[in-house]
């Protein structure tokens, strides 16, 4: 079930270089939302911006959700602008969450970048239905962009660093740190980021043969499928047509679905 509502924002908080983290009163579509779904936010009322901007739930608790983001563009710039007791406009929950697969002994949540916003609902998730805290690997390019690791290690994760100058963790890409970790049967990997960076974890995860699932990041103007503006090519045929919709098929898939060769 989706909604559209307008939500009061309780807080609004600078988190990172360029990041922040948006919280809303949205008590039916947090009661709704699942780890990996996504809402549209019209960042201010009128035609301007004309698009609503896509964004994951970084959290579901009770009657509140948060959006973790990083300002990219015009939109992003003026919804950071937002201010505690304002309103907004959403619709969600949409899309498909991750699964929660039982029967796994290792659960390794991959992120690069503003790619971390959805895992820490995923790590809430598994720990509390599944019982076992994941294992989290954050890269981002220095220390200043790195987010969350202090959060998942209250919540009893297993926090691996990686940065692309080294100032904090290890010198290294995310696919990198995930190869040293060397996952086994027994194990699956969730990821989210940079789409190359995706595409080297799929590797690593095909040459260990275990499961890995992507939440992917595009571009969208109407959230529910309709105007093909997020398509990405598939191995797959959809509907005669080897192409998915992020917002509609997705945003989680498997990764070996996606056609990686055309990226």
């Amino acid at each position: 079930m989706r909604f559209l509502r307008e939500c009061e924002i309780l807080r609004h908080d600078h988190v990172a270089l360029g990041h922040y983290r948006l919280v809303l009163h949205a008590p039916e579509i947090a009661r709704a939302a699942r780890p990996g779904q996504f809402c549209m936010l019209e960042v201010q009322p009128g035609y301007y911006p004309f698009l609503r901007r896509p964004m994951c739930f970084e959290r579901i608790h009770g009657d509140t959700i948060s959006i973790l983001y990083k300002v990219e563009g015009e939109g992003t710039r003026l919804m950071s602008l937002l201010s505690s007791g304002q309103r907004m406009n959403v619709q969600g929950p949409l899309g498909k969450p991750f699964p929660l697969e039982s029967g796994y002994e290792r659960h390794i949540l991959v992120a690069g970048g503003i790619g971390i916003a959805p895992f820490p609902a995923l790590a809430e998730a598994i720990i509390r239905e599944l019982g076992t805290a994941p294992e989290v690997i954050i890269a981002a390019r220095s220390r200043d962009w790195l987010l969350c690791a202090d959060d998942f290690r209250a919540m009893g994760c297993e926090v691996h660093l990686a940065t692309d100058d080294g100032s904090v963790g290890e010198k290294a890409f995310a696919s990198e740190v995930l190869r040293r970790l060397a996952p086994g049967p027994g194990s699956i990997v969730y990821c989210c980021g940079p789409l190359l960076m995706m595409k080297a974890t799929h590797v690593v995860c095909e040459s260990f043969n275990v499961p890995c699932l992507a939440s992917l990041e595009a571009e969208m103007a109407c959230g529910d499928g309709v105007c093909l503006g997020c398509v990405i090519q598939a191995k797959v045929e959809i509907e005669a047509e080897r192409m998915v919709r992020v917002c509609y098929d997705g945003p989680v898939f498997d990764t070996r679905m996606i056609d990686w060769a055309a990226y």
